[in-house]
């Protein structure tokens, strides 16, 4: 008899919103319910991934072309994908993920002004048939999200980029959500992380109430 598929659940947002936390957060209450999590990255996870998230971290601003950073961003997805997320659903595991495909439309087509069809044209290749099953885009108006993680000390080269280039990321996150809202959610990520968790449980709860009955 085939295993239950796994359910796959992404955090999307611009930086400072708060995913790093609200991963973790989740992926321990979906543990404390007895469910085994697999909890991972993008870009990363797998090895090859996390030497090329570095490459795509570390580098100095202006020395990546947008088209190689969409590029490498698709490398290590695949490199991703096939390592550990597909076998880790396959397995019927919940898969709890800091990223996925909607952040390249995000920062690299609407970001980066690669456009929308450039993503869709590497995400039919390399992951045409695994979507989320759920999205939680963390929100926060940009000016408030940057002043967090602008507080955090030294920035990486995504960080580094200026406000206008994080409004189209946010912009493109709100325009996909409003789209898709049976997968996509928007969290308020204002208030402290206790809460936002809650509000992120809460979207589980719903998106699936007969896992989390009442």
């Amino acid at each position: 008899m085939a295993a239950v598929r796994g359910k796959f659940i992404t955090f999307e947002g611009i930086e400072g919103v708060g995913k790093s936390t609200q991963v973790r957060r989740l992926a321990e209450w979906l543990r404390e319910g007895k469910r085994h999590v697999l909890e991972t990255r993008e870009p990363g996870g797998a090895p090859t991934a996390e030497a090329i998230r570095t490459v795509l971290k570390e580098s100095e601003a202006g020395t990546v072309p947008p088209e190689s950073e969409l590029l490498l961003i698709f490398a290590a997805r695949a490199a991703h994908v096939q390592t550990l997320l597909r076998p880790a659903l396959e397995n019927g595991r919940w898969v709890v993920c800091d990223r996925f495909v909607d952040a390249s439309y995000a920062y690299q087509g609407a970001g980066r002004g690669l456009g929308a069809a450039r993503v869709a044209e590497l995400a039919a290749w390399i992951v045409p048939d695994l979507m989320p099953d759920l999205t939680l885009v963390l929100d926060l108006p940009v000016g408030e999200a940057l002043a967090r993680m602008r507080g955090r000390g030294e920035r990486d080269r995504f960080e580094q980029e200026a406000d206008g280039f994080f409004r189209r990321v946010r912009d493109c996150y709100l325009a996909r959500a409003a789209a898709e809202p049976e997968r996509m959610r928007v969290i308020d990520a204002s208030g402290e992380p206790a809460e936002v968790a809650a509000r992120c449980r809460a979207a589980v709860r719903e998106q699936w109430p007969a896992e989390f009955p009442a």
